[in-house]
């Protein structure tokens, strides 16, 4: 399946003299998702992510299909099962001048675990590598405490800040003082809830960018974000609506392109708790058991789950059941998970074996600016439930209100996305799916406290592991039980979509980040 989206770039209406564009060398693309934040160590979304890229680079960069290239680093080599070499780029200066040197990558990864208050850390990566050693101003080590064959991959996630502002605030980042990075576009303004913008970085030491200047514009609400497409106040929009996309692959005027996500988007549990937050009984008044720590209530709740009719009628054939971490076809995935089926009996059955025969009432926490319809997707699981007996309610948020609360703990049963940063599913088994450990940088975004040991040893292992074929029989282990213990519950994977004025290109990727410098003047 991945293969075939990945081959299925659709790229509609040609034509246009592109001298316009060309001499205009600006470009507006509008968003879909909030930046919450400039600081880019501080949480781990990929809105954030996303602007961070062009404005920082990391060691290791990644293509349109997430396979690894050279970036500040030209080349990485293990010495032996436990010492990685990193040799860096000469001749590379940052936005303020001063020179690239491996100091400020021993900089960097000192400050990303000093980050106060991470909603989501970055220490997911830097932890299991632990810090560089500075042999000379070019050349680093990384020794880790057993064989990891991880460590080009996790260095690929991890943007490298100079030491100047190693020790600078979050704050410092947002507005716009700490914006010091080597990326192909210097930082200019931030107008939070409204747009970013960027100036050409005429210093780059890679390919230079085609655009003097790039506004990012955040229009969240997605009638606004496609009128203002079609009005042609912006030149390109991010996570194409789904009940548009007939309507823009029809115009003249507008091109598209397409491919499947890594992206899985799904639902996080409370199975910790004795006792949960949003939990009642029918009267509304909290139970004193949380059902959630029973499996046989997660696997009803997962049997209640139409996949199918989201995909079709709220995703608008717009993505693809999910029945684990990432789609058939990244490294990991596993050939015995499949979508659960659509089983309303058997749900009923499991609830009354459980003994919530009449049911009980929870509330869905979910965000209503950040994934494809992800409100819609809500409200549609909440009816899903009423048909077993489960009285669900949907409180629906907008993004920073909602993973501030998530991170908190205040949740019971959420709707959550995750995008793998490594494009194997070692992410999210790391990042969702692993005991919660702070120090190890496990779990940071098991928002459900869900823990197994059998996952976590099998995690370990393949971390460990450096022969490739055997790695990725231990990932589909880990998958496999984590998933059958309903660790989490799959709804679908995105497709990412964009959508362009006529005469601008867009690679899509599969990482659905929107870089500026991936936009071309074309047919």
């Amino acid at each position: 399946m991945l293969k075939k989206f990945a081959a299925t770039v659709v790229g509609l209406a040609a034509g246009l003299s592109l001298s316009g564009i060309v001499a205009a060398a600006e470009i507006s693309i509008a968003l879909g998702a909030e930046v919450t934040s400039l600081d880019p160590h501080f949480h781990n979304l990929s809105p954030n992510n996303n602007v961070a890229e062009h404005v920082f680079d990391k060691l290791v960069l990644q293509d349109e299909m997430q396979r690894l290239k050279p970036g500040l680093a030209v080349s990485w080599r293990a010495i032996d099962e436990r010492t990685w070499e990193v040799k860096l780029r000469q001749g590379v200066k940052f936005h303020d001048g001063s020179a690239f040197t491996a100091d400020d990558v021993a900089a960097t990864f000192e400050r990303v675990p000093w980050v106060p208050n991470s909603p989501s850390a970055f220490t997911t990566y830097t932890k299991p590598i632990g810090h560089p050693i500075v042999l000379d101003p070019y050349t680093i080590q990384f020794k880790t405490e057993a064989p990891y064959p991880m460590l080009p991959v996790d260095i690929a996630n991890v943007y490298i800040v100079s030491r100047k502002q190693a020790k600078a605030p979050t704050e410092e980042f947002n507005s716009g003082k700490a914006m010091n990075g080597t990326g192909p576009f210097k930082f200019a303004s931030w107008t939070r809830g409204d747009r970013i913008t960027l100036v050409r970085n005429e210093a780059y030491w890679g390919d230079k960018p085609t655009w003097d200047k790039v506004t990012f514009r955040q229009i969240t609400n997605d009638p606004t974000r496609v009128a203002a497409l079609l009005a042609g106040d912006v030149n390109a929009i991010e996570i194409v609506p789904t009940a548009d996309m007939a309507r823009l692959k029809a115009s003249k005027d507008i091109s598209i392109f397409r491919v499947v996500s890594n992206r899985i988007i799904f639902f996080h549990m409370d199975t910790d708790r004795d006792k949960t937050p949003a939990i009642f009984d029918k009267q509304g008044r909290p139970l004193e058991k949380n059902p959630l720590k029973d499996l046989r209530v997660c696997k009803a709740i997962s049997k209640a789950m139409n996949r199918s009719a989201i995909v079709d009628r709220v995703m608008e054939g717009e993505a693809i059941a999910a029945g684990q971490l990432l789609p058939d076809g990244f490294y990991g995935t596993s050939p015995n998970l499949k979508p659960e089926g659509y089983d309303v009996e058997g749900a009923r059955k499991l609830l009354s074996e459980a003994g919530y025969g009449t049911g009980f009432a929870m509330i869905i926490h979910c965000p209503n600016n950040r994934y494809v319809n992800d409100e819609k997707i809500c409200q549609a699981a909440a009816q899903m439930l009423g048909r077993v007996g489960i009285d669900a309610k949907v409180e629906a948020m907008p993004s920073n209100v909602f993973f501030s609360r998530a991170n908190k703990l205040e949740f019971s049963f959420m709707l959550v996305g995750w995008g793998s940063g490594t494009g194997e599913v070692s992410s999210p088994l790391r990042a969702l799916l692993a005991t919660f450990d702070r120090d190890r940088g496990m779990g940071a975004s098991n928002r459900g406290r869900y823990s197994n040991r059998k996952v976590d040893a099998l995690l370990d292992q393949a971390l460990a592991m450096v022969d490739d074929g055997k790695r990725e029989k231990l990932l589909q282990q880990a998958s496999e039980v984590a998933i059958n213990d309903l660790g989490i519950i799959p709804l679908h994977y995105q497709v990412n979509s964009w959508a362009t004025r006529k005469g601008y290109t867009y690679v899509p990727r599969t990482d659905e980040s929107t870089f500026a410098f991936e936009f071309k003047p074309g047919s």
